[in-house]
C-alpha cells in the first residue's frame, strides 16, 4: 500500500508512521512555520530526519484576522491545489490520510479529483474547520473522541483514539526519577509560545530558588531561546544549574521530560491533552487565546474536569498569578489525580486498519 501523509496535526502523523513500516509512505506539508518566516518547520525537520520524502506545498491559511499576509494567503490557493494534483499525479498513492489544518483543503480535494481514497483523523474533541470541510469528500473520519461523533456523518464516522508515539507509550514503563527539588517541565509545543516563554523570562528568578525548571522554547522570529540562553548564562551557579534551556527535545527526551516532570505548563493543545491524561501528568494549562472556537479553552476545562490540573487565561495573566497558582500546585500536587481514565489504547493500530480497509475496498 501506498500511503500519502498530510500535515497538519504532527503528533497523531508521526504515531501512525510508526505502524506503516511496510508501506511505501510519503508526506506532504509546509517547509516552513510560519508565513513571512523563513525558520524550517517542525514537521519537515521531523520527517526529512526519518528519510521520507516531503513534498512542500504553498497552502492557503484561513486567517482569523486581518494581517498584512492575509492577502496574499487567501490567493495562494490556486498555487497549493496546482501543487497538490503535482504531487499526488507523481507519487501515484493507493490512499491519502490527512490529520487536519489549512494545509490538508489542497490535498484533499486533489485526492478526489483524482479520485484517490481519502481518510481523515480528527484529534480535536469537537472537529477542526478544515477536517469538516474535508469530511465531504473522505471515505472515512477517525475520531479521537466520542465527542466529536456528532460533527461527522455516522456512517463514514470510527472511534479510533488519538494516537500517541511509542516514546511516550513506552516511557509510562519506566522508573520515574525522584526528584530532590520539584521540577517543572515547560513547553509551548513544537513552534513554541512566545507569550509562555516571556512569562517565564520574567518569573525565572522567583522560580528558580524554589524548583527545577526545563523549558522547551521553540524557534521563532522572537528569538526566544537565544534571549533566554543569554539570560541562564548571567544566572548565578546555584540558578543556572536548576535551568535547562532547549529549542527543541527529541521525542523521547520530551517524553521523559514530562514523566519525569512534577509539574507541566504548556499551552492546550489537544496532543498535549492526550499525553497528559495518559501519563496521568499534572498540568497547568494557558489556553491560546486565537484557536479556533476557543478549542484550547475547552481543553483546558476538560482536563481540569478529569482532576489533572488547572487553567489560566492569558487576558490579564501576569507573573504574581502565575506565580501563586505555580506555587499552589506544587504545595497540593498528591490532590491533582485522574478521576476517569478515557485514553483509547491502540490508536495507531485501529488507523491503520481503517486506511488497508479502504484501500481494499477500492481494488474490489
Amino acid at each position: 500500500m501506498k500511503v500519502a501523509i498530510i500535515g497538519g496535526h504532527l503528533s497523531p502523523a508521526l504515531a501512525v508512521l510508526e505502524k506503516l513500516t511496510d508501506e511505501e509512505v510519503f508526506f506532504i506539508g509546509r517547509k516552513y512555520t510560519f508565513e513571512g518566516d523563513k525558520t524550517l518547520s517542525f514537521e519537515y525537520q521531523q520527517i526529512s530526519k526519518l528519510k521520507i520524502p516531503f513534498f512542500a506545498i504553498t497552502p492557503s491559511r484561513f486567517q482569523r484576522k486581518f494581517t498584512r499576509y492575509t492577502i496574499s494567503s487567501i490567493s495562494k490557493f490556486p498555487i497549493g491545489l496546482a501543487q497538490s494534483l503535482r504531487v499526488l499525479r507523481k507519487i501515484k498513492p493507493d490512499i491519502v490520510l490527512g490529520f487536519g489544518g489549512y494545509v490538508s483543503m489542497p490535498v484533499v480535494i486533489s485526492a478526489f479529483i483524482l479520485k484517490i481514497p481519502i481518510v481523515i483523523h480528527e484529534q480535536t474533541l469537537e472537529a477542526g474547520f478544515a477536517n469538516k470541510l474535508a469530511s465531504k469528500f473522505a471515505k472515512k473520519i477517525c475520531i479521537s473522541w466520542k465527542s466529536s461523533s456528532k460533527f461527522f456523518p455516522k456512517e463514514k464516522t470510527v472511534l479510533t483514539g488519538n494516537p500517541l508515539r511509542k516514546d511516550i507509550l513506552d516511557i509510562s514503563k519506566s522508573k520515574r526519577i525522584e526528584n530532590k527539588t520539584p521540577t517543572i517541565y515547560i513547553t509551548g509545543g513544537n513552534s513554541g509560545s512566545h507569550f509562555i516563554n516571556v512569562l517565564i523570562e520574567n518569573s525565572l528568578s522567583k522560580l528558580l530558588k524554589n524548583y527545577s525548571i526545563i523549558h522547551q522554547t521553540g524557534d521563532s522570529k522572537y528569538k526566544d531561546y537565544k534571549r533566554l540562553k543569554e539570560k541562564k548564562e548571567k544566572l548565578s551557579n546555584d540558578l543556572s544549574n536548576n535551568y535547562e534551556v532547549v529549542k527543541f527535545f527529541l521525542p523521547k527526551v520530551a517524553a521523559e521530560a514530562i514523566n519525569n516532570a512534577d509539574l507541566v505548563i504548556g499551552r492546550a493543545g489537544i496532543n498535549t491533552v492526550t499525553e497528559l491524561i495518559y501519563l496521568k501528568k499534572p498540568a497547568l494549562l494557558i489556553p491560546l487565546i486565537s484557536s479556533q472556537k476557543n478549542e484550547q479553552l475547552k481543553n483546558s476545562m476538560f482536563l481540569k474536569s478529569l482532576g489533572l490540573g488547572e487553567f489560566i487565561e492569558q487576558n490579564g495573566l501576569n507573573e504574581n498569578i502565575f506565580y501563586s497558582t505555580v506555587e499552589n500546585m506544587i504545595k497540593n500536587i498528591e490532590s491533582y489525580r485522574l478521576k476517569e481514565d478515557v485514553f483509547i489504547k491502540d490508536a495507531a493500530d485501529k488507523i491503520v486498519m481503517v486506511l488497508k480497509n479502504v484501500s481494499k475496498q477500492k481494488k474490489t
